[in-house]
């Protein structure tokens, strides 16, 4: 079975990683980068539109 994932990309401190769907809170609930902190809507970290489609139909 193939683990789906979605990347992450911190527009603070550009730091890059993957998580499970499943992982991640809402899109637009506030999220915080394990790197620097830094606190936005889940949203706005996923790197492509497509990571977001992802993350919304597997939630």
């Amino acid at each position: 079975m193939v683990q789906t994932q979605v990347q992450l990309l911190c527009p603070e401190c550009s730091k890059e990683w993957q998580s499970k769907p499943g992982e991640l809170p809402a899109s637009q609930r506030l999220f915080h980068c394990p790197n620097c902190y830094n606190s936005r809507r889940l949203n706005e970290f996923l790197r492509t539109e497509r990571d977001l489609q992802t993350l919304q139909q597997l939630q």
